[in-house]
């Protein structure tokens, strides 16, 4: 199924017939098929609806920019297509970006909200980074006086030792959209989350590390926070009988 957005086909899918709905907004690069275990088995007893982002699955990216604001935008003009009664909403990683811009940013009351290994939180630059930082730039000017011949292969070399692994694979008209992104501190968000918010986090996580968790937990008003131990980014995958327990449990509280 898809939803139009201005000049975008948003690709969604909806499986269930169950009372109560979950809307999963997946993370940066996932898609439905990553989450196809974890809706299987919540099939049988709610109706679910996922999205494909821009650039990923079936979902195109447009010809410009985006920011989180563009998608959170993009996300509520679907929802609101969709005329759910009272969804339970869960952002794993970037869709927890999107979560947090929607319900503590715009205010879109929400009575529940999930929020797992969600990024958000800008991390602090240590000296180590602020070194690398000024280090590739010097490196850039130096390219400037590289022999044209080794010029290109100068500046790959640069690129693909200072980048990260998700800024790399991306096609290069969507590396500016991630810079938009990862750029926004949401921090600031939290306090103005009125929703009712479970935390699912993995204690190992290295690209959104329990300390975003543990400041999320002081942060939001109503927010508990469930973290496993020995696990990383993906806890739906790495433990997934408990999540599944932990995410029924939450819906089903009045």
């Amino acid at each position: 199924m898809y939803f139009k957005y201005k000049d975008i086909n948003l690709s969604y899918e909806k499986q269930g017939t169950g009372e109560k709905e979950l809307v999963i907004l997946p993370g940066w690069g996932d898609t439905k098929d990553t989450f196809s275990y974890l809706i299987q088995l919540l099939a049988d007893y709610y109706t679910i609806y996922i999205v494909d982002y821009p650039g990923f699955g079936n979902t195109a990216f447009p010809n410009h920019d985006l920011t989180i604001y563009d998608y959170t935008d993009m996300i509520q003009e679907w929802l609101k297509s969709l005329s759910l009664k009272s969804p339970v909403l869960l952002g794993h990683s970037f869709g927890g970006r999107i979560l947090i811009t929607l319900v503590g940013y715009y205010g879109y009351n929400y009575p529940k909200i999930i929020l797992m290994n969600a990024a958000g939180i800008k991390p602090k630059k240590t000296i180590r980074s602020r070194l690398r930082a000024r280090c590739y730039k010097l490196l850039q000017k130096i390219a400037k006086i590289v022999p044209k011949r080794w010029r290109k292969k100068y500046q790959q070399a640069l690129f693909n030792h200072f980048s990260s692994a998700d800024y790399r694979i991306l096609p290069s008209k969507m590396r500016k959209t991630f810079q938009n992104i990862v750029g926004e501190d949401l921090k600031s968000y939290l306090p103005s989350i009125r929703s009712k918010t479970l935390l699912i986090w993995g204690n190992d996580d290295t690209s959104t590390p329990i300390e975003d968790a543990i400041i999320m937990k002081k942060e939001i008003k109503h927010a508990t926070l469930y973290n496993f131990l020995n696990t990383g980014h993906f806890v739906y995958l790495e433990q997934l009988p408990k999540t599944l327990e932990l995410i029924v449990d939450f819906m089903d509280q009045p």
